[in-house]
């Protein structure tokens, strides 16, 4: 069958296969029904919603990283700016300078700066381990607080947990790659 206008095949309509309401034979496979495939494609929506954990007395969102063997337990809620880590502010608790612009670039990144008290409970490991623990304790509890900051909590890598551990030493040997120096003689 032709299109008289433009003399193209006009387009075949797929077709269901009839399924009969007649019993089937003993030895016949049982009739199966195909579902219809809908017209337009289904997409599932890809916006997150802005729906945020209710917070605990006092108002704290939580948030627990971890980094090397370093465990941190960091709370936010809305308020004047302050960033206390174990009673101390941040400043003097960290006194590396990378320390302090790795921990800002995430309140700067989801421009929180300013908005949030932050406080922190950090235990284990050395300065980097927890550095590192916080920053993941950090982006959690931001997330908790603002569902709506994921994408570019996600994005930076403030979700994700560093694997990096020490590596075990071995027996027989220094350490876990050192050798002992080989003598031929």
């Amino acid at each position: 069958m032709t299109n008289e206008a433009n003399d193209t095949p006009a387009p075949v309509e797929p077709s269901t296969p009839e399924v009969s309401e007649a019993a089937p034979a003993p030895d016949a496979a049982p009739a199966v029904s195909i579902p219809s495939i809908p017209s337009e494609p289904v997409i599932p929506s890809t916006a997150t919603a802005t729906v945020t954990k209710p917070a605990t007395a006092g108002g704290w969102f939580w948030g627990t990283g971890r980094r090397k063997a370093s465990v941190a337990r960091v709370r936010v809620r809305p308020g004047d700016g302050a960033f206390v880590v174990n009673n101390k502010p941040m400043d003097k608790f960290f006194t590396e300078e990378r320390d302090h612009k790795d921990l800002l670039h995430v309140l700067e990144s989801t421009r929180t700066t300013g908005q949030v008290e932050i406080q922190v409970n950090v235990r284990g490991g050395g300065y980097t381990g927890q550095a590192g623990a916080i920053l993941m304790g950090l982006g959690r509890a931001l997330l908790n607080y603002d569902n709506s900051l994921e994408p570019i909590l996600r994005d930076n890598g403030f979700l994700t947990r560093d694997p990096r551990r020490v590596e075990r030493k071995k027996p027989g040997q220094p350490g876990a790659r050192k050798r002992f120096q080989f003598s031929k003689r």
